[in-house]
């Protein structure tokens, strides 16, 4: 096996637990490794560190697989990895839909594989692992035994390693699209034209956690309980009983829904309506799908539009309509309101996709995480809730909490904390891998100063 010998003035990473050596901590090599070869790699003075696969044509030259010794990236090391991803799982997550191989966070760089019950969807990001897709098909069919395992290595970053671009079923029959359940629920996922593997199971525990936000609204409206021949139903200011059964839910609105899995929490929970928005008709047209399995399509409207561009006309039809109401100023009545209309819900949802996909695109990341959380905290109704998210590595935690506290700010709003998560135990986190600590994920409550 060839040898990498690490330069001695590196930062000491990969003692603290990273996997990626860089081309430039690298001081030499002994022998002549191919790319994808399993290499031996030790420091300046020869101690041993590990083993890891080898591509001279990344930046990221060697990915360490084990800080001891390994043979060879064989079907039997594929089992015996997939195997404690498996038990991990079984541990930590229920269910039959999850992300079983996380990366770096379970010791396989360079290789994601995401379960929709029996269906598999592999991504292979590396040159390395690329080299051993017989071998990681082999292994998965060994430890899981799917009815199909389907490839979307469809991502820009495998140029890094030379690769290109690749989808296709791997082994067996793989259906375009999987229905699987999430907390209690049922979604319809697209492995073949759906974002990223088809579903973003990250966000799992972190849906759940908005149960508590969705009821204990319908005094707002005027509606209690009382008392009618021995049975307690609710009844409106006019003294008429409310029939319907969600009169004490939420108003929600879903920003970048993409299959709506927040709506259909929202709903689960006991959401009064819920507006799901997205930009892509595809994605919406997923959403309204999802919403018709589970039966809520009577409280879900559905807008395919720019959240941006949708934020921004609510408040201005917001603004608009107050300035008309305390007639701060002359109105000409004859002008029609904005087309937004000036609508605010108690709870708005704010999951974008990750707008800093480098550390030189982060300043234009806080204009538009500052622009979003701003005018979505102005639709929130008073002491309403904002559920926010950043599933941007280079925004860290405390740059995302900084711009929400500034877009707080420039609204006239108080934040109150309610929650702070992170992913779901599906991926898991190692320390020193600060590139597995993508996803921030907030509950506050919105009062006006």
């Amino acid at each position: 096996m060839a040898k990498v010998i690490l330069d001695k003035n590196r930062k000491k990473r990969l003692e603290e637990g990273h996997p990626w050596i860089y081309k430039s901590e690298i001081a030499g090599t002994e022998g002549d490794p191919a790319p994808g070869d399993l290499v031996e790699v030790t420091d300046h003075r020869g101690k041993p560190l590990g083993t890891g696969y080898y591509n001279v044509n990344s930046q990221i030259t060697v990915r360490l697989l084990s800080h001891g010794k390994i043979e060879a990236m064989d079907k039997e090391f594929f089992v015996s990895r997939f195997s404690d991803c498996l038990r991990h799982r079984n541990r930590f997550v229920s269910g039959s839909a999850y992300r079983l191989v996380y990366g770096e966070a379970d010791f396989l760089p360079g290789l994601i594989v995401d379960r929709f019950a029996d269906v598999l969807v592999v991504q292979i990001l590396t040159f390395g692992m690329d080299r051993r897709r017989s071998e990681i098909v082999d292994a998965l069919v060994e430890v899981m035994k799917p009815a199909g395992i389907y490839e979307r290595s469809d991502v820009s970053v495998r140029a890094l390693e030379g690769l290109e671009e690749t989808t296709g079923v791997l082994y067996g029959e793989c259906p375009r699209h999987v229905t699987v359940e999430e907390n209690g629920l049922l979604v319809k996922v697209d492995i073949e034209q759906g974002q990223k593997t088809g579903y973003f199971f990250d966000q799992r525990e972190n849906r759940a956690s908005i149960a508590p936000l969705m009821t204990g609204w319908g005094e707002r409206s005027g509606i209690a309980l009382q008392d009618i021949d021995g049975e307690r139903r609710p009844v409106n200011k006019n003294g008429k009983v409310v029939e319907f059964p969600h009169w004490d839910g939420a108003t929600v609105l879903e920003c970048f829904s993409h299959t709506g899995s927040f709506t259909l929490h929202a709903c689960a929970y006991g959401a009064k309506k819920v507006t799901c928005l997205d930009i892509s008709a595809h994605a919406i047209e997923s959403a309204q799908e999802n919403v018709r399995l589970n039966g809520f399509e009577d409280r879900v409207e559905f807008v395919v539009a720019d959240a941006f561009d949708y934020l921004r006309e609510n408040v201005k039809g917001l603004e608009e309509r107050k300035r008309r109401a305390e007639g701060l100023s002359k109105v000409d009545t004859s002008v029609p309101m904005p087309a937004g209309g000036g609508r605010s819900w108690d709870v708005v949802i704010l999951d974008p996709p990750a707008f800093a996909k480098s550390r030189s695109a982060v300043k234009g990341a806080v204009r538009g995480y500052k622009d979003i959380n701003l005018h979505g905290m102005k639709l929130v109704s008073e002491g309403g809730y904002l559920v926010t998210a950043s599933c941007s590595y280079h925004m860290r935690p405390d740059l995302f909490l900084e711009t929400i506290q500034e877009a707080a700010r420039d609204a006239g709003k108080t934040l109150r904390l309610i929650e702070w998560r992170a992913a779901g135990k599906d991926h898991p986190q190692i320390l020193g891998v600060d590139e597995g600590h993508y996803l921030k994920f907030a509950i506050f409550e919105v009062r006006s100063r």
